[in-house]
């Protein structure tokens, strides 16, 4: 388990310093007005997902609240509230990110063609709207949990060592349960619709390039280029998040959590909010040039001293 629980902490750290590279890389650039449409999307996305990372570590979070002297009843409700929270999110806006992108690459003669220029105006909206409907949508879970006390006598369910999720009526767990299903449901359709959409249009491009270019130099835009990186990202969750969709869902019906099955699902469930940061890192040309860059005088920075 110590092996385990240090891979898992290898794995958070990674994680949230990617993603704050990330957060500080398009902060600058949505502050020096050289901003894509999805600029702001990926920017919150990094957010998101730092916050994700650091609430999966219960011990980070739980030391703080120690040194703050909080009861531990609050303590478990903020982690748990805070962290399905930013699930929530991170679904809803790698959802927007992909169709902000799928709208993006549209041709001038397709429908979707009109909403290019008002992608900035729309995505103010849609950050509005996502915000406080998963901030709203989850708040009824903090009354489900709380600070672990004796399993045989309130029949709770441990879900990490200090916390755990209290008994709720049959109905209700159905009913949060359901519409849970049909959000995710729903967001992942959008996503597999987009994706499909987007292959649809690299390939035609890729079509037309070959007969305007020779098949050894194929021309690669910079908006192919990202939706190619977003479409890894898509696959990337979908994945992830059935296999998340599958634990969750079993260890509730049998209502019981295991150590390892806790931290096989933190592995699942931090994979997306690590391996995102990276693949954008390597994909976005823009980052790639500024460290050559900061690489190049840092060589003549040292050549000169």
């Amino acid at each position: 388990m110590s092996s385990l629980k240090n891979v898992l902490n290898f794995q958070a750290g990674l994680g949230a310093l990617a993603n704050m590279f990330l957060l500080f890389f398009y902060t600058f650039i949505i502050l020096g007005h050289r901003r894509k449409p999805t600029d702001m999307i990926s920017c919150q996305l990094a957010f998101i997902h730092i916050v994700l990372v650091l609430a999966g570590e219960d011990i980070w979070l739980w030391d703080v609240f120690e040194s703050l002297n909080i009861e531990n009843d609050f303590k478990c409700k903020t982690t748990f509230y805070v962290n399905r929270v930013m699930r929530g999110l991170s679904i809803c806006v790698t959802c927007l990110l992909s169709v902000f992108q799928a709208v993006t690459i549209s041709p001038s003669s397709s429908w979707l063609a009109k909403f290019k220029y008002k992608l900035k105006k729309y995505v103010i909206y849609a950050f509005l709207f996502i915000w406080s409907f998963n901030l709203s949508f989850v708040s009824n879970h903090i009354f489900y949990a709380g600070a672990f006390t004796n399993v045989s006598e309130t029949n709770q369910m441990k879900v990490t060592k200090f916390c755990s999720l209290f008994p709720m009526n049959y109905i209700i767990r159905a009913l949060i349960l359901t519409v849970t299903i049909s959000r995710d449901v729903f967001l992942v359709g959008v996503m597999l619709t987009t994706s499909a959409y987007m292959v649809i249009i690299l390939f035609r491009h890729q079509r037309r390039c070959k007969h305007l270019h020779s098949l050894s130099h194929p021309s690669a835009s910079p908006e192919k280029s990202a939706a190619q990186t977003i479409l890894l990202l898509v696959a990337l969750f979908v994945v992830m998040y059935w296999v998340d969709f599958i634990i969750s869902s079993t260890t509730v019906l049998l209502w019981m959590y295991g150590p390892v099955t806790l931290s096989v699902q933190k592995f699942v469930m931090n994979a997306y909010p690590t391996i995102t940061p990276l693949v954008q890192i390597s994909s976005d040309i823009r980052i790639i040039k500024m460290l050559k860059n900061l690489r190049s005088k840092c060589h003549h920075s040292f050549l000169k001293w």
